[in-house]
């Protein structure tokens, strides 16, 4: 009995060891519905070290009519590895890192499979019409030639083949993606790269020039910003000088002043243009010059050409440095020069001074003729943190409560202009209101006059020039509020 339970499991062992052996014959039998050269199984293949890990000291890329020839830009060293540029273009402002990507990627490149052996069908792979074809050079001479072909279903991997072989495989497409870019995505987006904070210049002056405007428009540094005491105009480190004196709006002007710093394209428009180029860009002559001049002695000057509308409906311009060597795409929302008026960066206050800044001022209007003298109290006192009660107000040399003066001249610093008006000829006549006063900081005297211009607007002389638009209404209450100086009365605050 115990024999036959024996041979029965000798049998069954038997059977299972010849039925393994089929099913192994029967696993690699290869596929009548399939190409016979071809292994598709996802692990076949997978790991295998194509390009060597050594030092590579070129790359030739062929895509269609473009040829590449990547280079050592710098050599390896002990604390940093090799860089590399493109051969003609380098004083192109080339994206270094994404340049490196094709010597960096190849070297050690492995396989993610392989596809087919003994392969006949390269146009199935797309190696007729290859994405791009690669020599490299190693640092030791020898060179390789491998063809990218189509990327594969699985996008995460690409054909991969060496020439005059015929075995084809996938590598991963992030490795090989930049073989396939012309030249243009190469080229940094940065037009003028934003200094560390440590080597940040100071603007001195921006000058704009334009073709639509028959001023230029001119912002210059004011010195007097540095200064902790000086509390005049805004706090914006700039005024503009031309096409009249004004303060700046610091959120809205700051974009002008400072921003050609860290200008980024939207794209490359030519590389290397020539003349032709240049004038079919539209910037032989430009519609725009940007003149930046900083503090390390060094101007930056920006052309602009005339605003277009690209194929995304977005308002753009074309751009290039003086003396640069690529044309840019950039949109008009980041180079604002090309459109800014005076009036968008302007802080619209023609006040220039703090309530407590002021030594003396007159004030002028419908037989109101009033002249106050402020005093500090104690010139040791902290003047940032002063208030009413630490002045001595006089008006017409009789002592004046100080909070009810620095409740006028609050409303007096409200009022805003609506436009320039330094082109106007000044009105003959007398003025509605006059404001002359001294500031203490500048030592400066301003005279303002508030005339009759419109139904709606009055116009605003500053020592005797016309510069402003504002509110008629704002000048009659105004007018309303000096008469309630003596009676009392409390201050208007609103006007129409």
């Amino acid at each position: 009995m115990k024999n036959a339970v024996k041979g029965i499991i000798g049998l069954c062992a038997a059977l299972a060891v010849l039925g393994g052996g089929l099913a192994a014959l029967k696993l690699t039998e290869p596929d009548d519905t399939e190409d016979s050269s071809s292994v598709s199984s996802e692990a076949s293949g997978s790991g295998i070290q194509l390009i060597k890990d050594e030092e590579i000291s070129s790359v030739r890329v062929t895509k269609g009519n473009q040829v590449l020839n990547i280079v050592v830009k710098d050599e390896k060293t002990e604390d940093s590895a090799a860089t590399y540029t493109i051969e003609g273009y380098e004083d192109v402002p080339l994206t270094t890192a994404k340049v490196g990507t094709i010597p960096n990627n190849a070297k050690g490149l492995t396989s993610d499979s392989i596809v087919a052996e003994n392969c006949t069908e390269l146009s199935k792979y797309g190696f007729d019409a290859p994405q791009a074809e690669a020599e490299i050079t190693f640092a030791s001479g020898e060179k390789v030639n491998f063809i990218i072909g189509d990327t594969a279903p699985v996008t995460s991997e690409t054909y991969f083949m060496f020439s005059g072989e015929d075995t084809v495989y996938t590598v991963a497409t992030g490795s090989v993606s930049n073989y396939k870019s012309d030249i243009k995505d190469f080229v940094s987006t940065t037009i003028l790269a934003e200094p560390d904070e440590a080597d940040y210049p100071t603007v001195n002056s921006l000058k704009i020039q334009r073709d639509d405007l028959d001023y230029d428009i001119v912002l210059e540094y004011n010195e007097k910003s540095e200064d902790s005491a000086y509390s005049g105009g805004t706090t914006a480190t700039h005024v503009m000088t031309q096409p009249t004196f004004s303060y700046l709006a610091v959120e809205r002007s700051t974009a002008i002043t400072n921003g050609m710093f860290g200008l980024y394209a939207d794209g490359i428009y030519s590389i290397l243009p020539g003349e032709a180029e240049i004038a079919e860009a539209g910037l032989s002559s430009p519609f725009c010059t940007v003149t930046m001049s900083c503090s390390d002695d060094t101007d930056y000057v920006l052309y602009l050409s005339e605003p277009f509308t690209d194929e995304e409906g977005k308002k753009c311009h074309y751009a290039m440095m003086k003396d640069g060597k690529v044309i840019y795409i950039v949109s008009a929302e980041d180079a604002q020069w090309g459109t800014v008026m005076p009036i968008d960066i302007t802080s619209k206050m023609y006040f220039g001074s703090y309530v407590w800044n002021i030594t003396d001022m007159k004030v002028s209007c419908d037989g109101v003729d009033d002249e106050f003298k402020i005093q500090l109290k104690e010139e040791s006192a902290d003047k940032e943190s002063t208030s009413a009660e630490d002045y001595n107000v006089t008006r017409n040399g009789e002592p004046f409560d100080a909070e009810r003066y620095r409740s006028f001249v609050a409303f007096l610093i409200k009022g805003a202009a609506e436009d320039f008006a330094y082109d106007e000829k000044l009105p003959s006549g007398e003025p509605m209101a006059l404001v002359e006063y001294t500031d203490k900081s500048s030592g400066k005297t301003q005279k303002i006059e508030f005339y009759d211009y419109s139904a709606l607007n009055a116009l605003i002389a500053i020592d005797g020039e016309s510069k402003y638009f504002c509110s008629k209404s704002y000048v009659e209450t105004l007018i309303e509020n000096a008469k309630r100086i003596e009676t009392g009365e409390e201050y208007l605050t609103t006007w129409k």
